[in-house]
């Protein structure tokens, strides 16, 4: 009997102590943005909603993390409504959301090049994207009162990936190597924050 007892209390300690060591999952949603009949930034045959989507499934494909669980949105060509979006956001409660988007300015133009982060108006989204910021440098960083980032109830960025009207971001963005590339880096932030 005190053979079994000693067994039994040194399973229990190992059951208990496996348990602890267990590292709660974080949980990232990926917003691609537009989809469907909504093109989003367009130039020369070359959609913002492509881009976006195939650059957030890399990045669920490309995470090995065990660790972090990544949930997209969307994964095909649909366009759920924002409401629908920021929904699904809050319904989740994730650790923080990203949105990712293409940049546009009205002429076709190398002048205007870069990706811009914007957040939400509270501590933690702004403390998020200062991080991105600073992992990715020539990031511009700015507040937004965009729907995505206002009706979050979670800490929320939007990225805006380089501009498609500026010709080498456009290449770089709508390549495989430059959606991959883009992806790992968003990746690479996910798995350190």
């Amino acid at each position: 009997m005190k053979n079994l007892l000693k067994i039994a209390s040194v399973l229990s300690l190992g059951i208990l102590l496996s348990f602890s060591f267990l590292k709660e999952k974080k949980v990232v949603v990926i917003d691609a943005g537009h989809g469907g009949t909504d093109l989003g930034a367009n130039r020369h045959g070359i959609y913002e909603k492509e881009i976006v989507l195939n650059i957030a499934k890399k990045i669920k494909a490309l995470n090995q993390n065990k660790n972090i669980e990544i949930i997209l949105t969307r994964d095909d060509d649909s366009y759920p409504s924002l409401t629908d979006r920021t929904g699904k956001i809050n319904e989740l409660k994730p650790d923080y959301a990203i949105s990712l988007h293409v940049n546009n300015s009205i002429k076709e133009t190398v002048e205007r090049s870069g990706m811009e982060v914007y957040s939400q108006e509270n501590e933690a989204s702004k403390k998020l994207a200062s991080k991105f910021s600073e992992k990715f440098q020539n990031t511009v960083q700015k507040t937004a009162n965009l729907h995505i980032l206002r009706e979050s109830k979670t800490p929320t960025i939007l990225l805006d990936l380089g501009f498609i009207n500026n010709p080498n971001e456009r290449s770089y963005l709508a390549s495989e190597k430059g959606q991959t590339e883009t992806a790992e880096k968003i990746l690479s932030f996910i798995n350190e924050n």
